[in-house]
């Protein structure tokens, strides 16, 4: 077994961590180029995230970067775990007396695929004992466990009889940007509007519009993008509770960010909606972002939605129809977007995310490319229309 050659130990400078960052499946690739602008340049792509190796400073900047991530991981161990007693005794040898102190709290999340345990919730109670027998072996008393907030989080994933156990860097999932104020009841997750930004190939010297904008989550991201806001300045991180945490670099890492901001042109981002509440919301959520009169929002219908300038990006994100009898009401709207985006938005790129592909029939227009992403378990398709 190894025996965590890359445990972080307290106030030690590590050269080489190996870690994962978990991404919405369909954004692998686009997070191995995050990672790469960052000065990462190992990451391997793999189904759901992207594994690379980095040093201390590499792993608090894939946190306060990382537009597409979920949370970046950072491997402790892996070793062969086919019943409780393997998993036991390898959660067992790891030193975790010198990571988590008997006043701090920890949790436990797991995941399973394709293994001889089965039931989650027995896999990390089972590791959580293991991690609180050893602490309380060495230090006489043991942590309690919150799992809400805790100090620590512990990720165990086992995968084909091999138990891979990794510490949570970013505590929060990290589409919890800190903007969002209220989550409105179909929200689209920060990371996956920021995925689907990526994927349009928008580099912010063109407009870019969101004619069914709700809550503003996309001409956030977009606008988070132009502006160089790294995504993670206004929250806080798992690795900040460590007891390795080194505030000094974390200061001049933040520092650093704050300098490559830029303020973004009028009209550039913009967003438009019928709901008044839906943009109320976008725009607190909008200053929230540190981007106060910088996106602007506009009552509209979508049917009188025409966005200024002569060539753009236009995202639409419309409802799925997920519940029965809803796609009956939609098809009118995808045949409203099909015409929409024909009549007035030409010389414009078009691009609609939809987890529902009946119903992207009834756009009525020849998509150029498609995107296979997920939002959640709803397999959806980013569908590109080049507007000539």
């Amino acid at each position: 077994m190894d025996k965590a050659s890359h445990i972080l130990r307290p106030g030690k400078r590590l050269s080489a961590l190996n870690c994962f960052a978990a991404v919405p499946r369909g954004a692998e690739e686009l997070a191995a180029a995050e990672l790469a602008a960052l000065g990462i340049h190992d990451a391997l792509p793999g189904k759901g995230g992207v594994a690379f190796t980095t040093d201390r400073a590499g792993l608090y900047r894939a946190n306060l970067w990382l537009r597409t991530a979920s949370r970046v991981l950072v491997q402790l161990a892996l070793f062969p775990c086919s019943n409780p007693a393997e998993l036991y005794a390898g959660v067992f040898a790891l030193p975790w007396h010198e990571l988590i102190t008997p006043d701090m709290t920890l949790a436990v999340d797991c995941s399973l695929r394709d293994s001889a345990l089965t039931h989650s919730g027995f896999v990390a109670l089972k590791t959580k004992d293991a991690v609180v027998d050893r602490i309380r072996a060495s230090c006489g008393s043991r942590p309690n466990v919150d799992t809400t907030a805790p100090d620590v989080r512990i990720n165990v994933h086992l995968h084909k009889n091999s138990c891979t156990v990794s510490l949570d860097s970013s505590g929060d999932s990290l589409d919890r940007r800190g903007y969002r104020l209220e989550r409105n009841e179909a929200p689209l997750r920060e990371t996956l509007a920021a995925t689907v930004v990526a994927l349009t190939g928008w580099d912010g010297t063109i407009p870019l519009a969101d004619p069914m904008c709700g809550s503003g989550t996309i001409p956030v991201e977009a606008a988070l993008m132009a502006a160089r806001i790294a995504p993670g300045l206004q929250r806080q991180f798992g690795f900040q509770r460590w007891l390795d945490f080194d505030s000094g670099l974390w200061a001049d890492l933040c520092a650093e960010a704050e300098t490559g901001i830029r303020r973004l042109p009028v009209g550039l981002v913009t967003g438009y909606d019928l709901d008044n509440k839906a943009l109320l919301l976008a725009g607190r959520n909008c200053s929230k972002a540190g981007l106060e009169g910088q996106i602007h929002f506009f009552h509209a219908a979508f049917q009188e939605f025409r966005p200024e300038g002569d060539k753009g990006v236009v995202i639409i994100n419309p409802p799925y129809g997920k519940r029965l009898g809803e796609e009956d009401d939609l098809r009118e709207l995808y045949c409203q977007i099909g015409d929409v985006m024909k009549k007035q938005c030409r010389g414009w790129t078009g691009y609609v995310l939809t987890g529902n592909l009946e119903l992207a029939k009834y756009i009525g227009l020849k998509a150029s490319r498609r995107y296979v992403l997920f939002n959640g378990a709803i397999e959806c398709r980013l569908l590109k229309y080049e507007l000539y």
